[in-house]
């Protein structure tokens, strides 16, 4: 398994997919998908959903992973041909300058480009502690023009991402950019295998989403449609194992899954998930059976679009899952295939521990 995890990771981590614009990686994912013989569907917004057909007594699940990923969009191209850009999603701008990146114009189409960063030899001492915003940052795509960039076919509006790379590091660790949440995805991917092979369980839709990182909404209008009693999200857990993160909690890099007990974002958006009890419970017993290392977390700071998915009709219980991740929104963002692979596996056996009997009554 570790290996297709591989596989599918720098697959997925290559294609670009800003907010809004995940078309790249909805094809790669559906036609991997259709090699492993199940079938998928899109819906309006352009949410992939696959549906593994289960008893129809147990609570049916929604398991999901987003697409999407954080970047900019062009806002103006100047005269001499330099850009300009509006930030998309939570990127961090301590992390912006001097870095690669693609303007996504089309398939073989798309444009390279730099993100400017002052000669050194000319930055003034009041200069150098300060970090730009994104709406002052400049790219430079080398056409010396704006009628040359536009010729290229950048436009105003024109999704701009980091450059999408991939990076093995020692020990079966990935880094680039869109980590989160293409791991997540190739998780997903994994377990669409497994179930397209299982005899029995809940009805499972798999839902591969779009537009976490805008306000948090394509989740949404999948779980509206597919009415599931249960939610399970896998996204990233903020790894905690090196000195600037160590006091954020005890989440470490390769020491297997992690499985969220409070989440709050605490900055605009007054939302989070607290668990419900029957699933920790679910894992947690399910880790301990199987041998699975399990982390915790609790984190302020954090939000996945689950802390809407869980209100929709008349409630969905539901849990935060993931694996262990380092440098969230940078371009360096990294993970563990030995936490991926440790995920997949508990996912898979903790739906087929949802029978007819699981009860999700609180009290």
């Amino acid at each position: 398994m570790r290996e297709g995890l591989r596989e599918d990771l720098k697959a997925l981590m290559l294609a670009p997919g800003l907010s809004g614009h995940e078309e790249r990686v909805a094809a790669l994912i559906r036609a991997k998908l259709g090699e492993a013989g199940v079938e998928s569907r899109v819906d309006r917004l352009g949410n992939v959903i696959a549906t593994f057909a289960g008893d129809a007594e147990a609570p049916s699940v929604m398991v999901f992973a987003h697409m999407d990923q954080i970047g900019f969009f062009v806002r103006r191209i100047e005269a001499d041909g330099l850009i300009r850009v509006e930030r998309m999603g939570g990127v961090s701008e301590r992390a912006m300058a001097a870095q690669p990146v693609l303007l996504c114009v089309g398939e073989g189409r798309d444009v390279p480009g730099i993100i400017m960063n002052k000669a050194h030899h000319a930055t003034g001492p009041e200069e150098k502690y300060r970090v730009l915003t994104a709406p002052e940052i400049l790219i430079d795509t080398g056409h010396g023009s704006k009628a040359a960039v536009e010729a290229a076919g950048v436009r105003i509006g024109t999704p701009v991402i980091y450059r999408p790379s991939v990076m093995e590091l020692a020990g079966d660790r990935i880094a680039g950019p869109s980590v989160d949440d293409r791991a997540g995805c190739a998780a997903l991917l994994a377990l669409a295998r497994l179930l397209a092979a299982r005899e029995g369980g809940p009805t499972v839709h798999l839902v591969f989403s779009v537009q976490e990182e805008f306000n948090l909404r394509g989740a949404v209008v999948a779980a509206q449609a597919l009415r599931p009693d249960i939610a399970i999200q896998i996204d990233l857990m903020l790894a905690s194992d090196t000195p600037d993160m160590v006091d954020r909690g005890e989440m470490r890099l390769g020491a297997g899954p992690g499985m969220s007990l409070y989440s709050f974002h605490g900055r605009g958006t007054l939302n989070g998930v607290i668990p419900h009890p029957a699933l920790v419970r679910l894992f947690e017993e399910t880790a301990e059976a199987e041998g699975i290392g399990l982390q915790r977390s609790a984190q302020v700071g954090v939000l996945t679009d689950l802390s809407y998915v869980q209100i929709v009709g008349e409630g969905v219980a539901s849990l935060d899952i993931g694996f262990p991740m380092r440098h969230s929104h940078s371009a360096v963002e990294c993970c563990d295939l030995g936490d991926l692979e440790g995920l997949v596996r508990l996912t898979a056996s903790a739906l087929a521990r949802i029978g007819p009997g699981f009860r999700l009554e609180r009290g």
